[in-house]
């Protein structure tokens, strides 16, 4: 296409992808996107940021984190856009941590109740923070507020 721009300014990079500018930074800061500078000191983004900016948020909207994120675009090249294939192959990765997170919540959803009565938090039973008991086997006192230091 005649018209169409290879290289996007941090306004137009940001405006295009619907986040702010400080955003953008922020990504390039991150190495999910990167740039060029020009003469003038002036960062360029390649057009193939833009599916980059929205990989990243889509993955964000799924709970992955950044940097989980960041080693799934680090086996693209600078300029190469994420596909299809790639998203399906990445969420593939992530299915077995989301599964576990889900799993973590669930037995928090289920233990947290018998906290209710508790006040405390620290009582030998406390499935919650101290499962078994293992505290104990360190000594007494607030374990997980003591430090070797």
């Amino acid at each position: 296409m005649p018209g169409r721009k290879l290289e996007l300014t941090v306004g137009e990079l940001a405006i295009r992808a619907g986040i702010a500018p400080s955003a953008v930074r922020f990504y390039e800061e991150q190495g999910l996107i990167f740039s060029r500078r020009t003469a003038g000191n002036q960062r360029r983004y390649h057009r193939a940021m833009l599916r980059r900016v929205a990989f990243v948020r889509a993955s964000q909207a799924a709970g992955i984190p950044l940097a989980v994120i960041a080693e799934v675009l680090a086996e693209l090249g600078d300029h190469e856009s994420p596909s299809q294939a790639m998203w399906e192959a990445a969420s593939t990765r992530w299915i077995a941590d989301i599964n576990h997170r889900i799993a973590l919540l669930e037995n928090m959803r289920d233990m947290i109740g018998s906290c209710v009565g508790c006040g405390c938090l620290s009582l030998g039973d406390c499935h919650l923070l101290n499962p078994g008991d293992e505290l104990n086997k360190l000594g007494p006192g607030p374990r997980r507020l003591m430090t070797d230091d």
